[in-house]
């Protein structure tokens, strides 16, 4: 059986680990069964997530990891120049797929995804290249983010902020979004359990 985990939520509140979930996985592993992990949170790169994996005690290999940042790579094409609004896994990946990072200017595409440094200047900044003529892509849309101390603004909320300056609708690549489950199923092949916390993220994508 392979089964698909959320981060956020199921295995760790920020720093803090959920108890039982690392006990959880070494069971189901040593069952001889698949356990890999698909994020909406695209803040951090691939190899910042390992790190965090391994310290949480779900050792985890790069190839069974899927990010929402990726799933947004896959709406980009070879040499589009990016605005980004998002984290340092957004950038990681949009250079990954040989896009061209601008800070200003006319875009072909603005990302948006869960960023603690969001504010006013990069929101006009990406407006204006929305209304300039950019494709507006959300890493996600979950409007909370799940903390210790209790529930942040989530990447769907900055990017509500940026589609309604803008006028347009987003195209959404994380969960439960067709560009996250595509990539799902061609990286994992058939899944048998989805296992989070959002019935509208990750229950839908089940």
């Amino acid at each position: 059986m392979t089964w698909v985990l959320d981060l956020d939520g199921v295995v760790w509140l920020g720093d803090q680990s959920i108890p039982g979930s690392a006990d959880a996985v070494t069971a189901l592993r040593a069952r001889g069964e698949r356990v890999v992990v698909v994020t909406n949170n695209s803040s951090m790169t691939v190899p910042e997530y390992l790190a965090k994996l391994e310290r949480h005690g779900v050792a985890t290999s790069e190839s069974d990891v899927i990010t929402s940042a990726q799933a947004a790579g896959t709406l980009v094409n070879r040499g589009d120049r990016v605005l980004v609004c998002g984290g340092a896994g957004v950038r990681e990946v949009m250079l990954e797929r040989g896009a061209t990072l601008v800070e200003n200017g006319p875009a072909d595409a603005v990302v948006v995804g869960w960023n603690r440094a969001f504010d006013y200047d990069m929101l006009t900044r990406a407006m204006l290249a929305v209304r300039g003529g950019a494709r507006l892509i959300g890493t996600n849309d979950d409007a909370t983010y799940p903390t210790a101390d209790g529930v942040l603004p989530g990447g769907g909320s900055i990017l509500a902020a940026v589609a309604f300056a803008s006028g347009v609708e987003p195209v959404v690549a994380g969960k439960p979004y067709p560009a996250i489950a595509d990539a799902i199923v061609a990286r994992f092949g058939k899944i048998d359990v989805v296992v989070g916390d959002r019935p509208n993220t990750d229950g839908l994508l089940a």
